[in-house]
This record gives C-alpha cells, structure tokens and sequence, in this order.
C-alpha cells in the first residue's frame, strides 16, 4: 500500500494536527494513515476519521512518504530505532517532540535522512496555530510545502533556522499559557466589580483576541496601535502606566526567557 500520510501516534497534540488538518483539507482520508498500540483507541479514531489504522510502526513507515512523529521524547529511544531499521532516504520524517534536534534524529537515520522539525502550540486546536517549521539540507522546496500545508491548515506555519526554536518556544510555544494568565487576570478584576464570570471571560478573551488581529491585519507594530488606543488622561494611559511602574514588559520577557532556557537545556 502506497499512503502519503503516516501520523506515528496521535495524542493530545498528534490527534488535533491530524483532525485539523483533514477537517481543513491539508490532508486526504484515503492518504492518510495512523498508527498507535492501544487497539481499541486506535480503531475508534481510524474509523472516525476513516483513514488507514496500523499496529506495526515498521508497516506504516514502509508504507507512507511522510512520517508525523506524535509520540513523546521519552519514547524515542524505544520507538525510532525500529523505525530506523526500515526507514529509507526517500522518506520524510517530521518530528514535533521538544528538545529533540534534526541531528539527535540523523544519528539514528542517517546522514541522508529527510527530517523536518516543528513546533507547533496549542491554539492549533482551535485553527489559530503558529507553528514553526526547520529542515534538514536533505529536505526539497516540494517536500517542505507538503509538510509546512498541514501546518497552515491549523492557523500559521512559517519557516525558521532551527537554531531559532529555542526562540521560537518563548515567543509562541510556551506563551498561550502567559496569555491564559492575562485573560484570567482581567476577568476576575472584571468580576470583582460585579462582573458575571463567564461574561467577564468572553470581554476579556474576544479583547485579547482583537488586539491579536489588529496587529497581524493592520501592519502597524504593537507600540503604535498602543499609542493610537491611550487618549492623554485617559483610563487606558492610567492603566498602561500602572503597568509599566510595575514592570509588565520585563515580567513578560523573563517569563519567556525562562521557557527558553528550559528548552536549551532539554536540547537532545
């Protein structure tokens, strides 16, 4: 059998790159094929999603060109030396697991291995993903824009050196979660001042979710579209400067300096 598709193992973030990504069409069930130990699990989700079920990781790496790596690193050890015993150089490995380098990954393939490194976050799951994309010089223009068109299907992929991924986890891997804090921040202000919780979190969110596409639509960098929301003595500049007496900024870059050197210093 002849599949374009092989998702090895699909997970919590596997499974929604694998979902999102036929739902927006990136992929096709009929060249799309899944592999995973847990039978009755793997079932469900093959004849969800009506694609090709596998239990034998050698039988789905010989079988398809592209091979979405969804297992954790812990497991690389165990599962990528089977695979590399019938893994061949026509083939394209991409591999999302943190701390796991393309040449972590050629030690075990080869030299002439075609790796791709990703790292995409989890508003991924909502179609709003930014994910990072880093080859390999084995790697061709038309095999990238056939992995890098999953990506996109989920939101956005962009092409970046692999030595930018550290950067990239603190910019967009690790920072939905600073932002969760944000928005949970101002929507219990908000119920502090009577606010209902769950309209307090939908003010909140769409806010922070509008300023986002104001700066991806706009082409304006976030310090003027600050600057064209803050009316001098306003309630919006009373709170901008609150802000900067207690260091909001440099918080936000030493939350995201730490995530980076976190992964540094989990690099395989």
């Amino acid at each position: 059998m002849e599949l374009k598709y092989g998702f090895i193992g699909a997970g919590n973030m596997g499974g929604a790159i694998l979902r999102g990504a036929l739902a927006g069409g990136a992929l096709a069930a009929e060249e799309t094929a899944v592999f995973g130990v847990q039978k009755d699990k793997l079932a469900h989700t093959a004849a969800e999603l009506k694609i090709a079920p596998y239990t034998d990781v050698q039988e789905i790496v010989r079988d398809c060109k592209i091979l979405i790596f969804g297992f954790k690193p812990q497991k690389f050890d165990e599962v990528v030396p089977k695979i590399a015993e019938v893994y061949t150089n026509d083939k394209v490995v991409v591999s999302m697991a943190a701390g796991i380098s393309i040449a972590y990954l050629e030690d075990y393939l080869g030299e002439g291995a075609k790796i791709v490194r990703i790292m995409p976050n989890t508003p991924a799951l909502v179609g709003a993903g930014m994910t990072s994309v880093s080859r390999n010089g084995n790697v061709t223009d038309t095999e990238l824009a056939d992995v890098k068109r999953i990506f996109d299907a989920l939101g956005r992929a962009a092409e970046v050196p692999e030595d930018m991924i550290h950067a990239v986890i603190g910019v967009s891997g690790s920072s939905p979660a600073f932002t969760y804090m944000y928005i949970d921040a101002l929507a219990k202000e908000a119920q502090s001042g009577g606010m209902e919780s769950a309209k307090a979190l939908e003010f909140a969110a769409q806010a922070v979710l509008g300023a986002a596409k104001m700066v991806l639509e706009t082409g304006l960098l976030p310090e003027q579209l600050r600057i064209n929301v803050c009316s001098p003595g306003g309630t919006t500049i009373e709170g901008v400067e609150k802000l900067r007496e207690l260091k909001f900024e440099e918080t936000i870059r030493a939350g995201a300096r730490a995530a980076v050197e976190k992964s540094k210093t989990m690099t395989k």
